[in-house]
């Protein structure tokens, strides 16, 4: 958990670092990569989270008082909450003050030995701090320079502040969740966790784009338009068309039958999907001359009939116990699932099988669990090798690797 990563210059190759560090892909495909990171709360920490797994080195760039993230509950110990542990691992931190002269130029000094510079940080303001992509990339051609914020600098919105719960209200999410009552928000940050996606995959398309070209480029990710575009793929349904051919909203989706059903001992999801599976539902509830009911025979027609469909599943699943339908429709290839809570996947048995839960020894916080990385690689696997920072823990050691004096600089 405590390994040293490589420190690569702007734009260094495998096996090709000035300072001669190791630079072979051992930790992960993106050995090599620097990334200074200047995001808080939950997109951006994410995102660089990621690269960070993939074998990146993310130095965390924090105010004196830290990522907001660090100051929820549950927490054993101050700015270490569960949130802040749970993204931000792999990562060193540098308390640094960029508004200030002599942090400032000690940011720029990272700058020149990174490869992306990530940023939630308002486009007005870095534009104050001279961290714009502008300036950066005219002082650094080969950095990735990418700004996450809540919307696009093209339209009447820029520079609004967005948050998760914004972002939800606006791109139709909250309505879409509340059905025919009150709108009503997702019980996650997914517009975070779903922008962080984005985001990782935008600068690892910019830094492949670099090895073909030799430039860096500036990376915008609005998590408006990016949720929009997300919700978007199935809702926008017969608006896809011009004329309309009927109005928003996926209709399975959205249909109020759409549930975990009750069974005699629990609740399952099941969802009959193709011809074939149906039909075979259709037989093990009892319901067999369904399969030849022209309403039901093809996924066309029971399209427009899946509160009807809906019900009878509900219907049927009450007569038998989860294991019991494990067992019939685990034989009969439809796809199910038990409901299980958070605490019961601590000690789910394909999670335990897979190796997913980490236990780790984190310095201040003592023993941890983690989700491990669920990604696969054959030949560059990635790895967890730092625990989450103390805040600052990493300062005086970041500003030595590029001949900075620790005590005069913020």
């Amino acid at each position: 958990m405590s390994a040293t990563m490589p420190k690569p210059a702007a734009g260094a190759r495998a096996n090709d670092d000035p300072r001669g560090a190791d630079t072979s892909l051992r930790d992960g495909p993106l050995t090599g990569i620097r990334v200074i990171d200047m995001t808080t709360v939950g997109m951006g920490p994410m995102a660089t989270q990621m690269l960070g797994d993939l074998g990146a080195d993310v130095i965390k760039i924090e105010p004196r008082e830290g990522d907001i993230f660090r100051h929820v509950t549950p927490q054993r110990h101050t700015a270490m909450s569960h949130t802040f542990l749970n993204l931000n691992r792999n990562k060193r931190s540098a308390v640094i003050d960029a508004k200030e002269p002599a942090g400032k130029q000690a940011l720029l000094r990272l700058l020149q030995t990174a490869d992306v510079f990530v940023s939630n940080v308002r486009p007005q303001a870095l534009r104050r701090l001279g961290l714009d992509a502008q300036t950066l990339l005219a002082a650094n051609p080969r950095l990735v320079h990418c700004s996450c914020f809540g919307y696009g600098e093209g339209g009447p919105y820029a520079g609004r502040a967005g948050i998760d719960d914004t972002i939800q209200a606006l791109c139709g999410l909250a309505d879409l969740q509340g059905g025919s009552g009150e709108p009503r928000f997702v019980n996650s940050v997914v517009a975070d966790k779903i922008l962080a996606q984005y985001v990782s995959q935008s600068i690892m398309a910019a830094l492949l784009a670099r090895e073909r070209s030799g430039r860096g480029q500036a990376v915008e990710v609005p998590m408006f338009e990016t949720m929009v575009a997300f919700m978007s793929v199935e809702h926008l349904a017969g608006l896809s068309f011009d004329p309309p051919l009927g109005g928003a909203g996926y209709g399975r989706l959205l249909n109020p039958w759409r549930k975990p059903f009750r069974t005699q001992d629990g609740f399952m999801a099941v969802v009959p999907y193709t011809d074939a599976q149906w039909r075979r539902f259709f037989e093990m509830a009892g319901r067999a001359e369904l399969a030849d009911d022209p309403r039901y025979r093809t996924l066309t027609e029971r399209s427009r009939r899946f509160d009807e469909l809906y019900q009878l599943v509900e219907q049927a699943l009450a007569q038998h116990t989860n294991a019991e339908w494990e067992a019939l429709l685990g034989q009969a290839d439809i796809p199910f699932a038990p409901v299980k809570d958070l605490q019961a996947l601590l000690d789910d048995e394909h999670l335990r099988a897979v190796g997913f839960w980490q236990s780790v020894e984190h310095p201040s916080e003592g023993r941890l669990r983690m989700p491990g990385i669920p990604m696969r690689f054959s030949e560059t696997p990635a790895t967890i090798r730092r625990h989450a920072p103390r805040l600052g823990e990493h300062t005086a050691e970041v500003l030595r690797e590029v001949g900075l004096d620790t005590d005069s600089t913020p």
